[in-house]
């Protein structure tokens, strides 16, 4: 609780940045906000980098994904990479409202949590969440729509090995079957427009995989939004 108390005070209180140490600053100051957080072009459908503004990327145009649109803020990169890092495995939870306010400022991101009934952050095993003790995409989706955010709709109910270390095929096949609806809450889903929630998007194994769920549970549209994506094909 105090940890969680003093990362409160910092989003508030000035102090330093934690990019290029400035003083005083919020946690990343503007400076380097501008600097390393400027929209690119993206894919509308998986967020893939693109060279030049265009409405999907090749792997999209020949295989539609199960979401209809999908928004990064910022590339998987430095300094953002190690930031997350902090964020999701050193227990620095205050710095989800930090970075819910740099995906707040990526194109396209307010209109669709504006459209959005729910707001679905992605959901870690049991395992998974004993293991770090909080889940962050729910604690992005808090900060993001607290008032639409429902974070035991989409459940996780199968433990995968990390992604990290296999190719696209076998991060499919690693996921397969890990997500259900909670069945006393699915009514809630019918023709609804939902919001997908996560911090890091590699390949999209994950993203889809719950988002074709969705759909089968009555879902109208999908859309996910994440902190960071990867640059390269996965």
């Amino acid at each position: 609780m105090l940890r969680e108390l003093l990362e409160g005070l910092a989003e508030v209180v000035p102090g330093q940045c934690a990019v290029c140490h400035a003083w005083p600053a919020q946690p990343v100051c503007g400076a380097c906000a501008a600097r390393f957080a400027q929209p690119r072009p993206r894919c509308q459908r998986c967020a893939l980098p693109l060279a030049a503004a265009a409405a999907a990327c090749g792997r999209c145009l020949r295989q539609t994904p199960p979401i209809d649109a999908c928004y990064a803020a910022v590339s998987y990169e430095y300094p953002w990479s190690a930031l997350i890092a902090q964020f999701k495995f050193n227990g620095h939870a205050g710095w989800a409202r930090t970075f819910a306010t740099l995906m707040r400022s990526a194109p396209w991101v307010e209109p669709a949590l504006d459209r959005a009934d729910l707001v679905l952050p992605m959901p870690l095993s049991a395992q998974r969440l004993a293991e770090r003790g909080f889940n962050q995409a729910l604690l992005l989706g808090r900060s993001l729509a607290p008032a639409k955010i429902v974070p035991d709709l989409l459940l996780r109910v199968r433990h995968s090995a990390p992604q990290a270390s296999l190719d696209r095929k076998d991060r499919l096949a690693n996921v397969k079957g890990a997500f259900a609806i909670d069945p006393a809450r699915i009514t809630r889903l019918g023709d609804a427009h939902v919001v997908l929630v996560d911090d890091v998007m590699t390949s999209g194994a994950s993203l889809f995989t719950a988002a074709q769920v969705l759909r089968q549970g009555g879902a109208a549209h999908v859309t996910a939004l994440v902190l960071a994506r990867t640059d390269g094909p996965h």
